[in-house]
C-alpha cells in the first residue's frame, strides 16, 4: 500500500480516513487493470491485519474495514477471488464489543456483497449467523447498519440462490470445502447436485437455522421468521421438503411475548400449510395422470395384439370398434399427451415429509406446550386429514390419544380444535373400503393365445392398524373426562360395525375392559358401552352371548352398589340394542341355578321391574299375555317362571302379567307359609301401586267381568289381606270396592 495512502488511512479524522480510502479505490482499480494481483493480495492482508488486531487503536481499526470497502468497489465482481481472506475475520467484528467496529464491519460487508452479487452466497452461513446476532444488538445505529446489509443479502438470495454458480476458482474451491466440512451435518444424498455446485446450498443452511431457530430473542427469532419467508419465496429451492429440521422452534414462537413475532409466525406458518396442501393436490393429480396414461396405454395395446395363428385378431378387434369409439380414444389420447408436455407446475416433484411433520405436531400436543401451539397443531391435523386422508390414515393409533382428551378441554380454542381434527378422521376411517382388492395393475396381464391371463398379484397391505388402534381407544376408558370416553366408545362401535371379525373378540383384552365400564359414572358413557356390547353379542355367536350375560350378572353380584344405581339402565339398553326375549330367557337360565340366593332375589326383583314398567319390553309384556294362543309363549312363560321363583312378589307379578290367575291365588297360600318380612311387605306395597298403572289397565278393566275371570278377584283379595293397614292397603281395598259398589260381584259366575 503506498505510504501516503496507508498514513491518512489510520488518521484520527474521520474524514481523512474517508479521502484515503478513495485513493486506495483508485490505487487497486489501476494495480486490478494492470494484472497485480500479487499487490492487491498483499494489500488486502495489510488491510485485514489493520482491522482484525484488536490490541490496534479504533482509527487504525476503523481504517482497515474502509479500505477494504473501497478495495471491493474497486474490484466489483472479483473481489470474490480474495474473499477467502477476510471474510471470516471481517465477521469476528461483528460481536466486537466497541459499537463503532460493529457498524463499519456491517456497512464493509454490504459493499462488498453489493458488488460480488451471487459470489457472496459461498459464505451465506457464516454471514447469516453473524448477522443473527447482530439482530439483537443493543446499539440502534449497529442493527440499522445490520438491517441493511441484511436486506441487500435477501435480494441476493432471492434473485440468485437457486441459479447462480460461482464464476471464479477461489469461491468454487471454498464452496468445496464447505462440502466437506458440513457433509456429517446433513444428507448429501438427498440434495445431490449434479454438474457444478451452485454458491448457495440449502441442503448446508438446514443445520445451522435447525441449531439457531431455539433461540428466545424477539429480534433475533423475528429475523429467522424473515429468512426463513424469503427462502420460502423461491420455489426452486423447495424449502417445504426441509419443514420438519425447524418446524418444532418455529412453533414455540406462536407464545412470544412480542406480538410482531407471533403474528409473523402465524403468516408463515399459513403460508406453510397452504403449500403443503398445494403439493399434495399437484401430486395426486400427476399420479391420476400417469396412472391413466399407463391404462389407456395398456388398453391400446390390448386392443391391437396380434394373433401368432390367424394375423389378423387385431384388424378384426379394430373393425368390430368402428364407429365413435375410436374418435373417444383418440380425444383421451391426445389429452393426455397435452397435459405431459414437459412444462413446470409448482409444487410438482415436491416431497412432503408427512411422518416426520406429524410428529412434530403430535408433540405440541403433550400438556406442556402453550395452547396456541397445541390449538395450530390440531388445527395443521386436521387439514392433513382433510386434504392428505390417505397419508394420515396410518398414523391413526397414534392421533387418537392425542386428540381424544382433548375433545373436553378447558380452553375452547384447544376443544374446538380437537373436535374438529376428530370429526374428520372418525369420518375418514369410517368410509373405508374394507377388504377391497386393488384392480389389477395393467401390466399384470399376460397373453396366453387369444385369452388373457392374470398374473398373481400380492394384495396390498391394509394402511389402517385396526387392532393398535383398538388398543389406544381401549385406554380412554380410563380418562378423567366424559366427552374423551364417549368418543372412545363412539369409535370402537364404528370399527367394530366395520370389521366384526378382527376386532373385539371375547378372549381379547379389550371385553374386560368394556364389562368395567358400565361401572361409570357418566350414563352416556354407559349407553355407548352397552350399544357396543351389545353390538359384538349380536355379531357372535351363543357362547359369547351366554358369557357376556354370566360377566354381567358376575358384575352385578361383587358390585351390589352398581346394581342398584345402575342396574335398571344397563339392563334396558341391552333390550334397546338386543332381543328382549333372549336377554330375559339366557338370565334366567343362568339365575335358576344360582347359588346365592339373597342376590338371585334381588336380580330377580331388578328383572320383573323392569319387565312390568319399561316401555322398551312392551312387545315382550304382550306375547307373555297371549299364553292360551301362543305355545312359544308358554315356553317362555315357564323359563321365567322357573328363575322368578327365587322372589315370591316378583313371581306373583308374573302370573298376573301373564294373566295366570287362578295359579297366582294357588301361590298365596303358599305365601302363606313364608316369613313375611318388612322388605316382602315393600315388595308387595310396590305391586299394588303397580297395579294402579297403566301398564296393568287390562287387569283392572278385567275386574268388570267377575264370571271371565273370578281368580282375578281372589288374586287381588288375597294380596290386600297380606298387606297391613296401609296407603297400599287402602287404594286396593279402595279399587276392589268400586267394583263391588258397581254390583259386579253379585254377578254369578256362569258354569
Amino acid at each position: 500500500m503506498d505510504a501516503a495512502i496507508s498514513r491518512q488511512l489510520v488518521d484520527k479524522i474521520y474524514e481523512k480516513r474517508k479521502a484515503a480510502a478513495l485513493d486506495l479505490e483508485k490505487s487497486i482499480r489501476e494495480c486490478h487493470q494492470q494484472g497485480e494481483q500479487k499487490r492487491i493480495n498483499q494489500i488486502i492482508d495489510q488491510l485485514v491485519e489493520m482491522f482484525s488486531q484488536t490490541s490496534n487503536p479504533l482509527h487504525i481499526r476503523n481504517g482497515g474495514l474502509i479500505g477494504l470497502a473501497g478495495t471491493a468497489i474497486a474490484l466489483g465482481v472479483d473481489i470474490a477471488s480474495y474473499m477467502d481472506k477476510f471474510i471470516n475475520p471481517l465477521l469476528s467484528c461483528f460481536i466486537d464489543s466497541e459499537n463503532r467496529i460493529r457498524y463499519f464491519s456491517a456497512e464493509c460487508l454490504y459493499n462488498i456483497a453489493k458488488v460480488s452479487k451471487g459470489e457472496v452466497l459461498v459464505y451465506f452461513n457464516d454471514i447469516f449467523d453473524a448477522l443473527s446476532k447482530l439482530a439483537a444488538d443493543s446499539e440502534l445505529s449497529v442493527k440499522n447498519g445490520a438491517e441493511l446489509l441484511d436486506r441487500l443479502l435477501k435480494d441476493i438470495v432471492a434473485e440468485s440462490a437457486s441459479v447462480y454458480i460461482p464464476m471464479y476458482p477461489e469461491t468454487a474451491k471454498a464452496r468445496n470445502e464447505k462440502d466437506a466440512l458440513s457433509s456429517v451435518l446433513v444428507d448429501l444424498t438427498s440434495s445431490s447436485e449434479e454438474g457444478p455446485k451452485k454458491a448457495f446450498s440449502l441442503a448446508h443452511f438446514i443445520p445451522l437455522l435447525r441449531e439457531r431457530i431455539y433461540v428466545v430473542s424477539p429480534f433475533t427469532r423475528s429475523y429467522l421468521v424473515s429468512w426463513i419467508t424469503v427462502l420460502d419465496s423461491v420455489p426452486e429451492l423447495e424449502l417445504i421438503t426441509y419443514l420438519p429440521e425447524f418446524l418444532d422452534g418455529l412453533l414455540k414462537y406462536l407464545s412470544d411475548p412480542t406480538e410482531d413475532v407471533r403474528v409473523a409466525t402465524e403468516n408463515l406458518l399459513t403460508d406453510f400449510l397452504r403449500e403443503i396442501h398445494d403439493v399434495t393436490i399437484v401430486s395426486r393429480q400427476f399420479e391420476h395422470h400417469a396412472h391413466a396414461k399407463e391404462k389407456y396405454r395398456s388398453s391400446s395395446t390390448l386392443a391391437h395384439r396380434h394373433d401368432p395363428e390367424s394375423g389378423q385378431e387385431g384388424e378384426s378387434d379394430q373393425k368390430s370398434h368402428q364407429g365413435s369409439e375410436p374418435a373417444v380414444n383418440h380425444d383421451i389420447a391426445s389429452e393426455l399427451d397435452d397435459q405431459d408436455i414437459g412444462s413446470w407446475v409448482p409444487g410438482q416433484g415436491v416431497k412432503i415429509d408427512f411422518p416426520s411433520i406429524v410428529d412434530i405436531l403430535l408433540q405440541q400436543l403433550d400438556g406442556e406446550h402453550d395452547e396456541i401451539q397445541q390449538s395450530t397443531a390440531l388445527r395443521w391435523l386436521a387439514d392433513f386429514v382433510s386434504f392428505a386422508p390417505e397419508v394420515m390414515v396410518p398414523f391413526t393409533p397414534r392421533l387418537i390419544p392425542a386428540i381424544l382428551p382433548n375433545l373436553a378441554h378447558h380452553v375452547s380454542m384447544i376443544q374446538n380444535a380437537a373436535n374438529r381434527t376428530n370429526k374428520f378422521l372418525f369420518n375418514v376411517i369410517q368410509n373405508l373400503p374394507i377388504g377391497q382388492e386393488s384392480l389389477a395393475h395393467p401390466n399384470l396381464w399376460s397373453q396366453g393365445g387369444t385369452n388373457l391371463q392374470p398374473q398373481a398379484q400380492e394384495e396390498p397391505a391394509d394402511p389402517f392398524d385396526y387392532q393398535a388402534a383398538v388398543n389406544e381407544l381401549t385406554i380412554q376408558f380410563i380418562s378423567e373426562f366424559e366427552e374423551t370416553r364417549v368418543s372412545a366408545l363412539k369409535w370402537l362401535i364404528m370399527l367394530h360395525q366395520k370389521v366384526p371379525k378382527k376386532i373385539l373378540a371375547m378372549d381379547d383384552g379389550t371385553f374386560p375392559a368394556l364389562l368395567k365400564t358400565l361401572s361409570d359414572s357418566s350414563e352416556e358413557v354407559i349407553k355407548h358401552d352397552l350399544q357396543l356390547l351389545a353390538q359384538i353379542s349380536s355379531s357372535s355367536e351363543e357362547n359369547y352371548f351366554k358369557a357376556f350375560m354370566m360377566n354381567l350378572l358376575e358384575l352385578f353380584s361383587t358390585d351390589r352398589r352398581l346394581l342398584e344405581t345402575r342396574g335398571s339402565l344397563i339392563i334396558r339398553q341391552l333390550c334397546v340394542n338386543l332381543n328382549t326375549e333372549r336377554i330375559y330367557k339366557t338370565f334366567a337360565e343362568i339365575l335358576e341355578k344360582e347359588d346365592d340366593l339373597e342376590f338371585a332375589s334381588v336380580i330377580v326383583q331388578k328383572l320383573n321391574i323392569i319387565l312390568v314398567t319399561s316401555p322398551e319390553l312392551a312387545e315382550f309384556r304382550r306375547r307373555l299375555k297371549s299364553l292360551e294362543n301362543r305355545q312359544d309363549g308358554q315356553a317362555l312363560f315357564t323359563t321365567l317362571y322357573r328363575c322368578w321363583c327365587h322372589n315370591a312378589v316378583s313371581v306373583f307379578s308374573l302370573c298376573l302379567l301373564a294373566q295366570a290367575y287362578e295359579h297366582a291365588s294357588n301361590l298365596l297360600y303358599i305365601f302363606a307359609e313364608l316369613e313375611i318380612t318388612v322388605p316382602m311387605l315393600v315388595q308387595v306395597d310396590k305391586l299394588v301401586q303397580l297395579i294402579e298403572s297403566p301398564v296393568f289397565t287390562y287387569l283392572r278393566l278385567q275386574l268388570l267381568e267377575p264370571e271371565r275371570y273370578p281368580y282375578l278377584f281372589k288374586c287381588l283379595y288375597g294380596l290386600l289381606m297380606l298387606l297391613p293397614q296401609s296407603s297400599a292397603f287402602v287404594s286396593l281395598r279402595n279399587r276392589l270396592n268400586a267394583v263391588n259398589s258397581a254390583g259386579f260381584l253379585q254377578v254369578s259366575p256362569k258354569m
